[in-house]
């Protein structure tokens, strides 16, 4: 694939995006089905695939956390099965009337969901979001074109191919997903020049990647550059609970953008909750970098910088602050966070309810682990990403986040005056 071939390949996913979108819901989910059946039965094949890149990866020295992203393991495809099932049982968006009116002159104003077009899908060493992607978009009528990170190469081709057989079977349009089979960076910047033809581009991955992808792009980016996730133990916590949730958001799966990588705790329990809780990620292997009040009821433990409250880890690295009231945790949190995620942990209601409406993060949760804030956790069957800017999508993005509405009007013959 070269820079000559773009146009022709983003042409055919603009047709086959408006012949998906006039499909009916029974044609899409008999798709999905096949989505998930192929890679049942490929299941073989695509290990050995991403065996190739894990492999390769391993070799250049990548992190922990980048191969843990880019690693199949059976748990991970079947996941990817279970999501596409998911998504098939949720309810189809499009054609949906959200609302309707009736105006004086007796006009019927509605608003109806309509798919975007064709998503263009730019992601780094995570072969599940090839399936996830896919399946969403097949749901919610849009063509996708997947641009996977080159150390992935042959884990998202493997599974490409498995879903584009999919919708022939479906008797659908395969153009409907195309994958880009090239790590040609110019290709790339290509795309992102169709305006006329792709109407979003979602990139996933890094800080570096969706910056270099929003600067080049003269179509509209979905984004969100990191994942500065908080939890917030206030001073009416429960301490047993506390602990439970700060370890699962800090060392379950550490190397993703929901995992806290800053713990807030109120300086009327620190005294009781700091020395136990540390000890619990310490024995994880987890680095403390601490405030100066942290240090002076743990002593030992590295001390936390200015940077450190910016930073997102992606490792057992957390930094603590013991803060003065529910006002300082807030503050903390709007002026260092992401817009991302970010919990409390309070047995009072009046301080969950001024967390859920002053945190201006795209998921606030209260007494649970940041960890729930993924599309398939939270009911949407998968997710195609998270946005943390404000306009068309604010968090977890699922099958509504992509489409439009448009307005639908039913007359009677009335003619404007």
């Amino acid at each position: 694939m070269n820079k000559s071939d773009v146009t022709g390949i983003a042409q055919k996913a603009k047709y086959a995006g408006l012949k998906l979108g006039a499909a009916g819901t029974a044609k899409k989910d008999a798709a999905l089905e096949y989505m998930a059946e192929g890679l049942l039965q490929n299941s073989a094949l695509i290990r050995e695939a991403n065996d190739i890149d894990v492999g390769a990866a391993k070799k250049q020295g990548l992190q922990s956390a980048f191969i843990d992203r880019l690693t199949i393991t059976e748990k991970t495809l079947k996941s990817m099965i279970d999501s596409i099932r998911e998504v098939k049982a949720l309810k189809d968006p499009v054609g949906e009337i959200t609302k309707a009116w009736t105006r004086p002159n007796g006009l019927l104003v509605g608003r109806m969901r309509i798919p975007l077009g064709v998503i263009l899908m730019i992601y780094e060493a995570r072969p599940n979001v090839t399936a996830d992607a896919s399946a969403l978009c097949i749901k919610s009528g849009n063509a996708v074109i997947l641009k996977g990170g080159s150390e992935a190469i042959n884990s998202n081709r493997a599974i490409a191919v498995v879903l584009s057989d999919a919708l022939k079977k479906a008797d659908l349009p395969s153009e409907a997903i195309q994958f880009i089979d090239t790590t040609d960076k110019d290709v790339l910047y290509e795309f992102l020049k169709q305006d006329e033809l792709i109407d979003l581009v979602i990139p996933r991955g890094g800080e570096s990647l969706i910056r270099a992808v929003a600067e080049h792009s003269r179509i509209p980016v979905l984004k969100h550059y990191k994942g500065i996730c908080h939890v917030f133990v206030d001073a009416d916590a429960d301490k047993d609970m506390a602990k439970a949730v700060c370890f699962n958001a800090k060392v379950q799966r550490p190397g993703v953008c929901n995992a806290m990588e800053t713990m807030l705790v109120h300086k009327d329990i620190a005294g009781q909750f700091l020395p136990e809780m540390i000890t619990l990620y310490k024995k994880a292997g987890v680095e403390i970098r601490g405030c100066e009040r942290t240090r002076g009821i743990v002593h030992d433990i590295k001390p936390a910088t200015e940077q450190d409250w910016f930073t997102e880890y992606l490792d057992l690295i957390l930094s603590v602050k013991v803060v003065d009231s529910l006002d300082q945790a807030i503050g903390h949190i709007n002026h260092y966070g992401s817009h991302h995620t970010d919990s409390i942990v309070t047995s009072n209601v009046g301080h969950s309810m001024r967390f859920f409406r002053e945190v201006d993060s795209s998921t606030v949760l209260v007494n649970a682990s940041t960890r729930f804030s993924d599309g398939f956790q939270l009911g949407l069957g998968a997710e195609i990403g998270i946005s943390t800017s404000k306009l068309h999508a604010f968090g977890p993005m699922g099958l509504e986040e992509l489409t439009a509405q448009k307005f639908v009007i039913m007359g009677s013959g009335q003619v404007r005056e």
